[in-house]
């Protein structure tokens, strides 16, 4: 096996030459990661979980909660993508030293994510008869009327995860992600504990999972309040910071944010449109959506750790100004995560039959969910880093514009025009739909690879 030791100082050199720096080492890094690791597998695992109770409640629940999932998505990605803003800019601030600056960044970032979200929620509430109808008509009436009473209390519960979301990213601008870990673990694990209540104990099916989620999402942004007021040392936020209007932070913010909200908008309405394609298909293929869905999240966790950990290292190399050691971690990153899909393919393919078990789906559906897995599963090793952990790169340097059109463009010309000529018009179902996908993430990488040796990325002034 050879010398501890020795492996060791092997890893350790390794390390230090590809994830250590002026800006940061590589215990920094592991640092910000482990936590952002741990808490993209509690939400992960805990959706398997929520979508394996839901089955309980039958075929139409589970039809109707993935059937609205999506269009949540598309309404929370708009005030995540501020969030997402906010923490750009705090992270700048940060490798800059201006902590007077970070505090009015947090600050910034909580009040205009939750007014968003409070405009958004009463957008989603009026109008969400003739939304359902819109996208979903087609769906049986079962499905409808479970759809109805998720999208309302999902609303509802917007101004509660807004708050958690900025201030969760706050805390990762400025590397404190064991904080962000355990507010998202409060509310994430209260969430599946209360499904168990409601769902599992007292019968209560989609209302169950509608009570759980309000619950959860304002049980946890009032303990991201208590947190950032009474407990941080790092933010220094006041209470009255958050009723004071500061349009030159509130800019910055913008800056990043509202390109990104507007990708994450016409990104996430694309994939409502291939749900509207899959919804047409009947309710099985959109149960072996949301089952494939489910099992290609999970795998993606380590990926999605990568990706939201770039952000603050990225930031702060931009902010201290160190570009050569910004493009060397980015490129580290993306070596990085492609491994991350190689592992969690072994761990999750060789499992498929006990993890298909958990949402007991009809056997005829099996054998079309391996399938599907398995291309993706495939396809994610080469194309999924370069499509997702290069643009994070590349917005927390400032270029958003550049990002937020290549994504819009790459969606819609190619995961929605492709993706109904091989899932409808050539009448390959939801795998068409699948490879459509994998296909954008191939055009969309390979040009943020372009933009990422250039130099253009690189002249965005944010601070």
């Amino acid at each position: 096996m050879g010398d501890p030791s020795i492996r060791w100082s092997r890893a350790h050199n390794l390390l230090e030459k590809y994830f250590s720096g002026a800006t940061m080492n590589y215990r920094q890094m592991i640092a910000l990661f482990i936590p952002i690791l741990i808490d993209q597998a509690f939400v992960m695992g805990l959706n398997l979980i929520n979508t394996a109770m839901i089955s309980s409640a039958g075929v139409a629940a589970v039809s109707a909660v993935n059937m609205v999932d999506s269009l949540n998505i598309f309404l929370l990605s708009v005030f995540i993508a501020v969030a997402t803003g906010g923490t750009v800019v705090v992270a700048q601030y940060k490798g800059n030293g201006n902590e007077l600056k970070v505090s009015q960044a947090t600050a910034g970032a909580v009040s205009s994510v939750s007014a968003l979200a409070l405009a958004i929620a009463l957008i989603g509430i009026v109008f969400h008869g003739p939304l359902l109808s819109l996208l979903f008509g087609s769906a049986e009436a079962e499905v409808m009327n479970h759809a109805r009473t998720y999208l309302i209390g999902s609303c509802i519960s917007f101004v509660g995860i807004a708050i958690v979301e900025a201030v969760c990213g706050a805390l990762r601008g400025v590397g404190s992600t064991r904080a962000s870990l355990m507010l998202s673990l409060i509310m994430n694990l209260l969430y599946v504990l209360l499904n168990f209540v409601f769902i599992n104990g007292l019968d209560m099916g989609v209302l169950g999972m509608t009570l759980s989620v309000n619950i959860a999402r304002y049980g946890g942004a009032a303990c991201a309040l208590y947190y950032l007021f009474k407990m941080d040392v790092n933010l220094k936020v006041r209470v009255r910071e958050l009723f004071e209007v500061k349009w030159e932070m509130f800019k910055k913010i913008l800056f990043i944010g509202f390109p990104f909200a507007t990708e994450q908008m016409f990104f996430n309405g694309g994939k409502i449109l291939t749900q509207i394609f899959i919804v047409g298909m009947g309710t099985y293929a959109i149960a072996v959506n949301a089952i494939c869905s489910a099992l290609a999240g999970a795998m993606q966790i380590p990926a999605n750790a990568l990706s939201l950990t770039i952000i603050t290292v990225v930031g702060m190399c931009i902010g201290s100004g160190n570009i050569d050691e910004a493009r060397k971690f980015t490129k580290s990153f993306l070596v990085l995560a492609s491994m991350s899909f190689v592992l969690m393919g072994l761990i999750i393919l060789p499992l498929f039959h006990p993890l298909i078990s958990l949402f007991d789906p009809p056997a005829e559906i099996v054998d079309e969910i391996f399938w599907v897995l398995l291309i993706n599963t495939l396809a994610q090793i080469p194309l999924w880093a370069i499509g997702f952990i290069t643009p994070s790169a590349l917005r927390a340097a400032g270029d958003a514009k550049f990002t937020s059109m290549v994504s819009m463009l790459s969606m819609w010309l190619f995961r929605v025009v492709l993706g109904y000529v091989l899932g409808v018009t050539l009448g390959w179902g939801v795998l068409g739909v699948w490879i459509a996908m994998d296909c954008e993430w191939a055009v969309r990488g390979v040009i943020f690879m372009k933009r990422f040796y250039g130099k253009k990325w690189l002249q965005h002034r944010i601070i």
